[in-house]
């Protein structure tokens, strides 16, 4: 055995550290947030909303995103290091102190909280409960039976919040659409519960791939449609055209191909449904903003 073979695995930097800490390589996590936002954005201001407002909410998600994953990995390091596909996150390691993690984080909830006191009152008060649910939800998974539903209320907060800030107000229509987009985060987050089920069900952890049992395929594609018909519904009363309802027949159809991988619950094909699904609110996002501008 050679002294290359002993010899421990180089040490990562600080920065290495931090940007795995706040999965900068993995966009797919802070794109699921930004298309519903922007949609929302786009519909409540009839169209382009602004460089302004545009700014603020692309780096407002990011931020958040980061800031997020943050409070998760600190809450979770005790049952990260039993699965398979979290044990070598930084907190979970070591690498990183909970105290450090919790820092982090916190810097970069307080930036985006800077880029929101940029808009107004109702806006920044919307952040405040934003803020609570983004960071109950790690926490919830230890005490609710569907903590992907706390997940997609933190995940979908931004839609109230786009249209306070173009509209200084939220209207209904505003909340119909958290809970629409809510149906869509509990199927791409149930795809991806489905990955770590074994695991989670070692380690006593609640998921909705966990309560939904044989019915967790079944229930996703539900999700979906109600997802769909929900955005579709509020996206032609602002612009119906033949563009927007194409786009909302391609969203379909990737959902029909998410299907396709996830029905015989394999580990690869539920990760690949789970991480291809910014694709789909990319699609959503394009149908409303194109239809918006040429509908």
């Amino acid at each position: 055995m050679t002294d290359s073979t002993l010899a421990a695995p180089p040490q990562r930097t600080r920065l290495a550290l931090y940007l795995d800490l706040i999965r900068f390589n993995r966009p797919a996590g802070w794109l699921v947030l930004l298309w519903p936002t922007l949609s929302a954005l786009w519909l409540a201001a009839g169209g382009f909303p602004g460089w302004h407002l545009l700014a603020v909410f692309v780096a407002g998600t990011i931020l958040m995103r980061s800031a997020g994953c943050c409070v998760n990995d600190v809450a979770d390091r005790e049952f990260d290091r039993h699965v398979k596909r979290t044990a070598r996150r930084p907190v979970t390691t070591g690498e990183l102190g909970a105290r450090e993690a919790l820092a982090v984080g916190a810097v970069l909830a307080f930036i985006a909280f800077l880029l929101v006191l940029t808009t107004n009152a109702t806006a920044i008060a919307l952040s405040f409960p934003a803020l609570a649910i983004a960071i109950a939800y790690p926490y919830a998974k230890r005490h609710v039976s569907m903590p992907q539903a706390v997940l997609g209320v933190a995940f979908s907060f931004g839609i109230p919040i786009a249209f306070a800030a173009v509209q200084n107000q939220v209207p209904l229509e505003g909340w119909l659409l958290l809970v629409g987009n809510l149906f869509w985060v509990l199927a791409y987050d149930t795809e991806y519960a489905m990955v770590d089920r074994d695991d989670d069900l070692r380690i006593g952890m609640k998921t909705s791939a966990i309560t939904l049992g044989r019915l967790d395929v079944a229930a996703i594609m539900l999700f979906y449609l109600c997802y769909l018909a929900i955005w579709l519904f509020f996206a032609a009363s602002h612009a119906p055209s033949a563009l927007l309802y194409i786009a909302f027949a391609v969203a379909a159809a990737q959902a029909l191909w998410h299907y396709t991988l996830i029905r015989d619950r394999t580990r690869a094909g539920c990760f690949v449904a789970f991480s291809q699904n910014h694709w789909l609110g990319a699609t959503v996002f394009a149908g409303i903003a194109l239809s918006l501008a040429f509908g």
